[in-house]
């Protein structure tokens, strides 16, 4: 086989749609543009958001302007003080954490915050730490595992 003769699969390639090529077609007159206006010229049509000279609604909801990240990631925060309730030289995971009643869902990330007191050393294995409560861990003899 040649270059020449590689050919895409079936139904991976579909024809460009060509429009204004007379009546027969299914696509004459027009050409999908509907009748006169604005729209129907070439290089016409209203910027995004254009709602015909009244007040645009991303004008009239200010709260709803912006941009939310889809893909950023949600962690669930646990406070030193709720991990001062495992025992001493203990080995804390999130499966730990949910058995505990700290958590609900142990399948989203968890980071551990610096809020409280932690007396005990245990091992605690999140997927983040804050610079807080890494000191605090460390300092009571403990030690942090990253997941």
């Amino acid at each position: 086989m040649k270059e020449h003769q590689l050919i895409p699969d079936r139904g991976a390639h579909r024809r460009k749609r060509r429009v204004g090529r007379g009546n027969g077609s299914g696509r004459g007159n027009y050409s999908g543009r509907g009748n006169k206006g604005q729209k129907a010229r070439s290089g016409g049509g209203v910027r995004r958001g254009f709602a015909g000279g009244t007040l645009p609604m991303m004008k009239a909801l200010p709260m709803l302007r912006g941009f939310t990240n889809k893909f950023r990631t949600e962690y669930i925060a646990v406070n030193l003080d709720r991990l001062a309730q495992f025992p001493e030289h203990s080995k804390v995971a999130p499966l730990d954490l949910k058995k505990a009643g700290i958590l609900k869902n142990e399948k989203r990330p968890v980071k551990i915050l610096g809020r409280g007191i932690l007396k005990v050393s245990i091992t605690v294995q999140a997927h983040k730490f804050s610079k807080s409560a890494r000191a605090a861990i460390e300092a009571a003899g403990g030690s942090v595992e990253k997941l």
